[in-house]
This record gives structure tokens, C-alpha cells and sequence, in this order.
């Protein structure tokens, strides 16, 4: 259920602000992230080619010994024709190849996994969702939501967040996953939100996890189903 927050809210309590990504090796991550996405270097930032969402923004963060990654929050792509050629050729590593899945399962260098589908018809290519394995997907939805604004979409056992202002792609989706553990995930996403104090997200149903310090000046937070997130306030960070 909805808090009385996000039932009373009448906008967005954050906007979407890109991904950040752990990694043990920022730089060669962040280059292989510019060529998968066509997009610009701005030191250990990725930012939007020409045509891509301005909110398309993936922040590179060197950890000593990033989480295990199992996909639990993950990017999917589409492919500009039907193989990943060029993400191979770039030091992405193949796990699966398509089969009962249509698509192709893939590491980055530094072994971040993410999907590629081969292209449809005449849609775009590039990034065009975020997915997050939970256990609660059509609760999540509805409170990513109210946060973010937009609306959640159920399908008969994932959901999804579509329309949401400033979100980049196409979908925030939940896919089902009983029994998933609740652990800081390789993979999260950044926000900025206009209380300075985090007082509505903690009210809407956000957990506090960390407050800002020197070597991570932004908030981290969960969700009711334990992913972390990041947020800053417009002109702190």
C-alpha cells in the first residue's frame, strides 16, 4: 500500500538522475560504457550522445571490491542489428547467447551484467529500460510511482513505472524474483530530491542508510523491497 505521503502528494519527490555504477576500475568501465552508448566522456561520467535522453547518465565509482553482480538491477539494450558484435569487440563478455530468452546476456570488462536485444523493426537503438528483480514487483511499481511520478503498469507477475518526468527510457521495470536477498547491488540509480533533509522519502516509506560524509557527499537510502539508491539535492553535488 501507498504511504499517506505519496496518496497526498501532487508532484514528484525526486526526479531521476542517472545510474552510478561500482566498479574496480572506473576508467576502463567508463570507456567501455561511452562506446555502448554513444555517449560523452566527462571524466568518470558517461553522458548522452546526440538524441539520447538528457537524463541518460551513467556515473562510473571506484570501489576496491564492487558487490557480486547477478543482474539484480540491470540495464537492457537494444542492438542495432541482430548481435552484439560491437560490445564484444569492446570487451563485453558473452554469458548467454539467446534462447528460451530472446536475448543475449553480457558483462562489461569489469563484469557489470547487462542484456541486449536484437533489433525490432524500426525502434531505436540504445538503452531503453531498467530493471530491478524484487520480490514484490506490483508493490514496488506503485511506489516508485508515486515517487518518481508517472504511472505503474502491472502485467501478470512483473510491473512497471512508465511516463515518469525526466525518466530516461522507456520503462522502470520489476521483474519477480521470490526470495531475493537484500544486499547493496552493483548497479544503482542516482535521484535528486527537494527536501534538503530527506524528510518526504523517509515519510513516503524510504529507509535511511546513509547520511552524507566526505568521500560520499549524497544520501544513501532503500525502498520498501531494499534496493539503495543515491540522492543529491539540486546544487549540492
Amino acid at each position: 500500500m501507498l504511504s499517506e505521503t505519496l496518496r497526498q502528494a501532487t508532484h514528484p519527490l525526486a526526479q531521476f538522475d542517472g545510474l552510478v555504477l561500482d566498479t574496480a576500475d572506473p576508467e576502463r568501465a567508463a570507456a567501455f560504457w561511452r562506446g555502448a552508448l554513444g555517449g560523452r566522456a566527462d571524466g568518470l561520467t558517461v553522458r548522452p550522445g546526440p538524441g539520447r535522453p538528457a537524463r541518460e547518465i551513467l556515473r562510473l565509482r571506484e570501489t576496491a571490491t564492487p558487490p557480486p553482480d547477478d543482474a539484480r538491477v540491470h540495464v537492457d539494450l537494444r542492438l542495432a542489428g541482430a548481435a552484439p558484435d560491437h560490445l564484444t569487440a569492446a570487451g563485453a563478455r558473452m554469458i548467454r547467447p539467446p534462447g528460451e530468452d530472446p536475448w543475449y546476456v553480457l558483462e562489461d570488462p569489469d563484469g557489470t551484467q547487462f542484456c541486449a536485444f536484437p533489433a525490432v523493426d524500426d525502434r531505436p537503438a540504445g538503452m531503453f529500460e531498467l530493471v530491478v528483480k524484487c520480490s514484490e514487483p506490483h508493490r514496488l511499481a506503485r511506489w516508485w510511482a508515486g515517487v518518481l511520478g508517472g504511472r505503474a503498469v502491472d502485467e501478470v507477475e512483473a510491473a512497471a513505472v512508465v511516463g515518469a518526468p525526466e525518466f530516461p527510457w522507456d520503462f522502470m521495470v520489476f521483474d519477480p524474483v521470490p526470495g531475493i536477498e537484500r544486499y547493496r547491488s552493483r548497479t544503482r540509480w542516482h535521484l535528486e530530491a527537494r527536501d534538503r533533509d530527506m524528510t518526504t522519502l523517509l515519510a513516503a516509506g524510504a529507509v535511511m542508510r546513509a547520511e552524507p560524509s566526505r568521500s560520499e557527499p549524497w544520501w544513501t537510502l532503500a525502498d520498501p523491497g531494499g534496493n539503495e539508491f543515491c540522492v543529491v539535492v539540486p546544487g549540492t553535488a
